[in-house]
């Protein structure tokens, strides 16, 4: 329905303006009526925050305007997560919708750009409704950029936005949601029951469905907005290809990497200095504050430290080497990229595990060297072979892929959806699991 009275009215940029609102409003609206309280309020706050930004000259009052706008949307984000009793009202986390808020008032406040004088442009931009599940976090400002222009929406950008759909759909429904279900909710809820071997084996099982989870949303939200015209970021890129931390974080949420890059990293003290403990010490802090935004528990403070480390110690490491990437034979590079994915497997324990005693014992089973494959079934083995296989796949296979789909005539496309949603139908079981990342 939106689709369509969105290119009724694509003419008219007020109407279409209202129709993406009414859409991110009754997306909201589905996990539950407060948000159509808290969201309209916020964004009237940060537009009006906006006005007074771009008007005012004086330090003093602006700092305090981004602070209470600051406040407002950390606020927000923390008091529906924490508030006694919130689950049963706010079922949908909105930690995206204020790091997307927030970019929107820190880049006037820096003048990287003008306040919008629209007050529709401005809410239907906080709350675009592809992205408060789980993102990608967008820049408000280049979502405004894209209501300016006229809309338009070739036969190719219409393929090229259902076949993420569908893709996204068989990454969810087909590989996460399996991986999650038959080995990895098994092994870490009662990791006692099973080999270190087999174990193990849920330690990479976890990594993938995150994997496939997270970015199969992403692949969904991506086609959706399409699908009205609109182009939001690439979120991920082969992250378990990486060579290094910095690399992974370079191809792991890109988005959220980004946020706390821009308007984290750069923002605390000590950059300028010439002493390079800052540059190192921040990493730190930036990595455990955004471990800590998953949650305030001990795993997830561990999880953003081990992280942060690993950040600063490959800093430190390649400037003393005076070169970023690694050099040498394919050998050298091949286990560059096996310790980095190890080291991200690591972390994603004390991510996955509901406490630091949980994590402990999924580490000592692993740790404990015993060897039995006899809860690994045949779908387990196949399901994580084609895993890896599409991970690893050449970009440029993905892109053909995407292409080839895009130029087919509009029954093939057809045809090749309806395929799609019968195998699903019949291999992904009944009834999905939620977004992993729409907790937070």
């Amino acid at each position: 329905m939106v689709f369509f009275l969105h290119w009724t009215v694509a003419e008219k940029r007020i109407l279409r303006l209202t129709v993406l609102l009414f859409a991110n409003y009754f997306f909201l609206a589905r996990f539950g009526l407060w948000y159509l309280l808290v969201i309209p309020v916020a964004g009237t706050l940060d537009f009006g925050a906006g006005l007074a930004l771009e008007r005012l000259k004086a330090p003093l009052p602006r700092r305090l305007i981004l602070g209470c706008s600051i406040a407002l949307n950390l606020g927000i984000m923390l008091a529906v997560r924490y508030a006694e009793g919130s689950q049963f009202i706010f079922t949908l986390g909105l930690s995206f919708y204020a790091f997307q808020a927030l970019t929107y008032t820190i880049d006037v406040y820096r003048r990287e750009i003008k306040a919008t004088s629209s007050y529709l442009e401005h809410l239907t931009a906080v709350s675009l409704f592809p992205t408060p599940l789980a993102g990608p976090i967008t820049r408000v400002s280049d979502l405004q950029a894209q209501f300016v222009r006229k809309p338009a929406l070739s036969n190719e950008q219409a393929g090229r936005a259902l076949f993420l759909i569908c893709l996204g759909l068989v990454k969810k429904l087909l590989i996460a949601d399996y991986l999650a279900n038959n080995l990895v909710n098994r092994v870490f809820d009662l990791p006692d029951l099973y080999s270190g071997f087999e174990v193990l084996a849920g330690v990479y099982g976890y990594a993938f469905q995150l994997y496939y989870d997270f970015s199969g949303y992403t692949d969904i939200a991506i086609g959706a907005a399409l699908l009205v015209g609109l182009n939001l970021p690439a979120n991920f890129d082969r992250p378990y290809s990486s060579l290094s931390i910095p690399e992974f974080w370079r191809r792991w949420h890109i988005s959220f990497s980004q946020w706390l890059r821009d308007y984290l990293y750069f923002s605390l003290p000590g950059l300028r200095s010439k002493r390079k403990v800052f540059t190192y010490a921040n990493l730190v802090i930036t990595m455990l504050l955004g471990g800590l935004w998953h949650g305030v528990t001990w795993n997830f403070a561990i999880w953003g430290l081990l992280h942060g480390s690993g950040l600063a110690g490959t800093r430190w490491w390649q400037t003393w080497r005076g070169r970023r990437a690694p050099s040498g034979s394919r050998w050298v590079k091949l286990a560059c990229g096996l310790l980095t994915f190890h080291f991200v497997c690591l972390t994603w324990v004390f991510f996955r595990a509901p406490d630091l005693k949980a994590a402990l014992a999924v580490l000592g089973r692993v740790g404990s060297f015993t060897v039995s494959v006899e809860n690994l079934t045949a779908g387990i083995l196949l399901m994580m072979t084609l895993a890896v296989a599409g991970h690893f796949l050449p970009n440029r296979w993905f892109s053909g892929s995407i292409d080839l789909f895009g130029r087919a005539p509009f029954y093939a496309q057809a045809a090749a959806m309806l395929a799609v949603l019968i195998a699903l139908q019949y291999l992904a079981g009944t009834g999905g699991a939620p977004f992993v990342y729409s907790r937070f």
